[in-house]
């Protein structure tokens, strides 16, 4: 960890209250190892005391967790109105945790003070100072959050710059400034934290750091949260993929990607920033929350190009189409096909999938058009690696691998009593494999899961293969809406074999035609990469 300079991740307690998210304590006690690995300073873990959940969480940590790099933070408030620090049950419950660290939040804004806690602003500034000293008398470290900091400011300027003088002179050794309500500019930002230091006298030797604590309801959390570094603050804080409530908290992978690679700083402990990409996915599994694809740095598009122009620019150098080096936070470069694509980028996406097509400008030029031909129909590639593959492979060779010859399908969909009751699905596949006919009859909860089990019972028989291969996404589009139930519709299937996963793409006249399709064409391609040759 930087001695001068504080990564602060607040993923388990202010990203949890993001809204469909339902941490755990498992899910916390699973993740928190993450974040260490990733290298940040501080992990805040919750409220211990005020949720039962976070209170567990703290005492599992202590006999479960051993990290490496981070320490474990408790959030609660200040003492309560009235109430002696030492006598405050949630002053008490954040000792009890026996986290070394404990973060408080006090009110900064005169207007919360008066309305909220109901309380006299003298009476706040006791609250702070009392609760500050009593958790540094009993060993604490403390980090002290400045709620409503910036509006409070634009509106009383000298009361809240009287909350954060209370919590240092208290003995805080970290005093946020934070954005709440999430509104604050850039600008705004550089010019409150540059007229605060010079106010307070704060020096980058001073023996405290002021932090910054960014939302994203102006879209500026990141942004802001930089200007805050840049103003002077040696402290932020942020969520892992920028979760939180409302429109999130500031995504700390991008704000330390900005300062580490585009600043210079060394913030993370270890080699952390070069994992990013996996642990961000990492954490999206636990939080069973779908990775942004276009999240800075770690998404799956972050490196993604599509245009034929970027294609032959990367061709010559991948610096002139990229801000950075993917491998530094772990991700990658992707190509993207699709009737954008020149002949640049089927060579490049070509490479990237295993093939050299140097000097095969012919081939380059035949594939090119299929492809533009191909979404002219409706056709999609950049999300169906999978199926751009079969077709390169068989522009290369003349012909798809022939694994099996299909006969015959059809599908029954059958509702028996009054409506509502729950229809069942039939499916029939008849195909060859193996030099036999098979027939087999598949059922399911719809059409196409139907179509989905008859397809592999009947090739299972040959291709045992098959029983570890499973469909995990399923996506329907309509492309010509305007033509009512007689719509294009294209179909997009994910499957894995446990080990990765690959899309697909079928496009046909109605849902059933276009899944059939997308799943030959899963099970193809999953054989070839099983290393199986037709039988």
């Amino acid at each position: 960890m930087n001695p001068t300079f504080d990564v602060y991740d607040t993923t388990l307690r202010d990203g949890a209250q993001q809204e469909g998210m339902n941490l755990s304590v498992g899910d916390k006690i699973a993740i928190a190892p993450l974040l260490d690995e990733l290298g940040v300073g501080y992990i805040e873990g919750g409220w211990p005391g005020a949720i039962p959940k976070d209170t567990d969480f703290f005492a599992r940590a202590r006999t479960e967790l051993d990290l490496k790099h981070a320490v474990l933070a408790a959030f609660g408030a200040t003492r309560k109105a009235g109430v002696r620090a030492e006598d405050d049950a949630q002053v008490r419950a954040l000792l009890d945790s026996q986290a070394p660290v404990v973060t408080l939040v006090a009110k900064s804004d005169v207007r919360h003070v008066e309305r909220a806690l109901r309380t006299t602003p003298a009476e706040n500034l006791a609250m702070i100072s009392d609760t500050v000293r009593f958790l540094t008398a009993e060993g604490r470290r403390v980090v002290l959050d400045a709620e409503h900091f910036f509006d409070g400011y634009r509106f009383d300027a000298a009361y809240t710059t009287s909350a954060v003088v209370a919590a240092v002179e208290a003995g805080a050794e970290v005093v946020t400034l934070c954005d709440t309500n999430g509104g604050m500019l850039p600008g705004w930002v550089t010019e409150i934290v540059g007229e605060l230091r010079e106010a307070l006298g704060h020096t980058d030797d001073s023996a405290y750091r002021l932090g910054m604590h960014a939302h994203n309801d102006s879209g500026c959390a990141v942004a802001n949260t930089l200007a805050a570094v840049e103003a002077g603050a040696a402290h932020v804080q942020g969520t892992i993929n920028g979760y939180g409530e409302r429109t999130g908290n500031a995504d700390l992978l991008t704000v330390v990607a900005n300062l580490e690679i585009k600043g210079g700083r060394r913030l993370l402990a270890g080699d952390g920033l070069s994992e990013a990409t996996r642990i961000a996915h990492a954490v999206s599994e636990i939080t069973n929350i779908s990775p942004y694809g276009r999240q800075p740095y770690v998404g799956a598009s972050a490196f993604a190009h599509k245009g034929g122009l970027h294609a032959s620019a990367i061709k010559v150098d991948p610096d002139l189409y990229q801000h950075i080096d993917p491998r530094a936070v772990g991700n990658d470069m992707r190509m993207l096909i699709s009737d954008m694509a020149g002949r640049a980028s089927i060579e490049l996406k070509g490479r990237e999938l295993g093939f050299d097509l140097t000097g095969q400008s012919d081939l380059l030029s035949r594939v090119t058009n299929q492809v533009k031909s191909a979404e002219a129909v409706g056709y999609t590639y950049d999300a169906a690696d999978a199926s751009f593959e079969l077709m390169l492979r068989a522009a290369i060779t003349g012909e798809r691998p022939q694994y099996f010859a299909v006969e015959s399908w059809r599908t029954i969909v059958e509702r028996k009593g009054p409506r509502g009751t729950e229809a069942t699905a039939e499916a029939t596949v008849k195909l060859y494999a193996g030099g036999d006919r098979h027939v087999s009859v598949g059922e399911g909860n719809g059409p196409v899961n139907a179509l989905d089990h008859a397809l592999r019972q009947a090739l299972v028989r040959v291709y045992p293969e098959l029983s570890g291969f499973e469909l995990i996404d399923f996506k329907v589009r309509i492309l010509d809406t305007m033509h009512g139930t007689d719509a294009t519709t294209r179909v997009l299937i994910e499957s894995t074999d446990g080990q990765r996963s690959w899309s697909t793409v079928g496009v046909g006249p109605n849902l059933i035609e276009a899944a059939w399709e997308a799943l030959t064409d899963s099970a193809i391609y999953g054989l070839i990469h099983a290393g199986v040759d037709p039988r």
